[in-house]
């Protein structure tokens, strides 16, 4: 490279086509604000998250056919309640306001709206008036839905009518002159009768919504895209061995061929054998331009007595791109281009925990590959999975034409074991953690449900306990073993495995893997926890 010129770190990306008349998702910091988007996308909709701050002509750039304002923890009246630019009411765009986001309407509108007793939460029963609906159309008389607020709307603003109330509540209203429509409970989760018609009436009959959010319709504007983007520069791509990485890699070689250049680290953080094994997947089945850098002992040093995950995250991060520099400046002398772009597979996911930049949602934790990236970036980002859900990804890998085994593979963290094993990292726990980690997933393939599953792993946890093997006293390590099954990671449920296979997993990683006394299997879900211990 050009010594280490500071290039601006470039996230921003044209508005393909498909993502055009699709639906802007105005987030009020709701805990279903994701759902809302996924739900549309479901129906080959694009949709967009904006925080609730956003500006009418942020809005306006994506065309979108409609908005949704999301629900929210707060209530309208709070010192600090989120709120969003009052004109987006007044576009002529047709508004659909969930929860909290019919109370901000109500309110803006010259509604009333009056804080109840107790927040209702949970299932409730909404009849339908018999005014004309057009969101409500064709569906019973009642329905269970689902409600989540704390406070209701008294009474509605001029120009709307009552379609539907609940026992404590009005439960939906329209405005068909101006296009407003808002429902009180979150047509958005699966507790709710009848959501997605609900949802598709508003995207079809109302927004006249093209479903045209397709996988090869994604691919072929991507890629277009990129060459656009790059020119003709050259570009290095972090692999990490998993599916995001993959298939962002794969969908940038259509675009640039062999100036992109793919760098695969082995931090000493992976699974069992997974750095001999993938290198030879990406080199031989794939076709991709692939260096493998062995940089283990490298990370194990700056990572020595660290036991924050935060700060094991940044350093992880950190490292990497310094690693990219590094192979970057050697391949620079051989490049018929300069060097000035890193491909990474970000997904909407990491973006929404790592950083609060759709509205007022809540930071969860960094990820190596979004937050944990320093401020002074030697390359302009390319991520082109970055507005993707997970099992998006894998629809788009299937239609590039990837093999099964990499598009079932289970997600891994970015900063690898580093996040599995809690506390401060050294070679042996690390060896320790990869045979009892290697055990979960032979087990679970064994039994037939490594695809049916989202993850499955071990965590070692930094916790002794008195144990008995061959009648003397040991005082051996805890391995706790998680898995769950999910959508989309932004929530998960714990798998109820057989009690056989647990014992299999539980009497193997005693009896094979040295200094474990004990093994645990984690009961949580997301939320309130996450999928990875860190």
């Amino acid at each position: 490279m050009e010594g280490t010129a500071k290039m601006a770190q470039s996230n921003s990306q044209a508005v393909l086509k498909t993502e055009r008349g699709g639906i802007v998702v105005l987030d009020f910091g709701g805990q279903y604000t994701q759902l809302i988007a996924r739900r549309v996308r479901e129906q080959q909709v694009f949709s967009a998250v904006l925080p609730c701050t956003s500006s009418v002509e942020e809005i306006r750039k994506l065309e979108p056919a409609g908005i949704i304002l999301s629900g929210g923890p707060s209530s309208v009246y709070d010192k600090d309640a989120p709120v969003c630019d009052p004109a987006v009411l007044s576009q002529g765009i047709p508004v659909l306001g969930i929860c909290y986001g019919m109370q901000w309407m109500a309110k803006n509108l010259g509604g009333k709206v009056e804080p109840v007793q107790r927040r209702e939460y949970g299932p409730a029963h909404f009849n339908l008036e018999k005014a004309e609906s057009h969101i409500l159309g064709g569906l019973p008389e009642t329905l269970k839905i689902w409600a989540s607020h704390g406070d209701n709307v008294l009474e509605l603003p001029p120009g709307f009518h009552l379609t539907g109330k609940t026992a404590n509540a009005i439960g939906s209203a329209e405005d068909h002159k101006r296009k407003m429509y808002a429902v009180q409970f979150h047509p958005e989760v699966n507790h709710t009768d009848r959501g997605t018609e609900i949802l598709r009436n508003f995207l079809f009959r109302v927004c006249k919504a093209e479903p045209k959010w397709s996988g090869k319709a994604f691919i072929e504007e991507t890629v277009e895209a990129i060459r656009r983007k790059v020119a003709t520069h050259h570009a290095i791509c972090g692999l990490s061995g998993g599916v995001d990485s993959t298939v962002a890699a794969v969908l940038v070689h259509r675009a640039m061929g062999e100036r992109l250049t793919n760098i695969f680290v082995d931090t000493g953080l992976l699974r069992k054998n997974e750095f001999e094994h993938t290198l030879e997947m990406y080199r031989k089945r794939l076709g991709l331009r692939v260096i493998g850098v062995d940089a283990s002992e490298h990370f194990l040093g700056k990572l020595l007595g660290v036991s924050d995950p935060e700060q094991k995250r940044k350093i992880i991060g950190r490292e990497f791109i310094a690693i990219f520099a590094a192979e970057a400046e050697k391949l620079q002398k051989s490049a018929a281009g300069a060097i000035k772009f890193l491909v990474q597979g970000t997904l909407y996911p990491d973006v929404i925990e790592s950083v609060s930049v759709k509205g007022p949602s809540a930071t969860i934790k960094t990820h190596h590959n979004v937050g944990g990236l320093p401020e002074n970036m030697p390359f302009a980002l390319v991520e082109p999975l970055r507005d993707l859900f997970k099992d998006e990804v894998r629809r788009i890998g299937k239609d590039l034409g990837l093999p099964e085994e990499i598009l079932v593979k289970h997600p891994f963290p970015g900063p690898g074991l580093a996040v599995r094993l809690l506390g401060a990292i050294t070679k042996k726990d690390l060896e320790t953690l990869r045979d009892a980690d290697a055990i979960v997933v032979e087990e679970i393939r064994r039994a037939g449900l490594y695809e049916k599953v989202w993850q499955a792993f071990a965590v070692l946890l930094p916790v002794r306990s008195v144990g008995v093997m061959g009648d003397g006293r040991t005082y051996g390590l805890t391995v706790a073993v998680r898995v769950v099954q999910s959508d989309d990671a932004m929530t998960a449920d714990w798998v109820r495995l057989p009690g056989e296979v647990l014992e299999r997993m539980s009497t193997r990683i005693v009896n094979e893997v040295p200094g474990v006394t004990r093994v645990v299997y984690d009961v949580s879900s997301k939320p309130p926890s996450t999928i990875e211990w860190e």
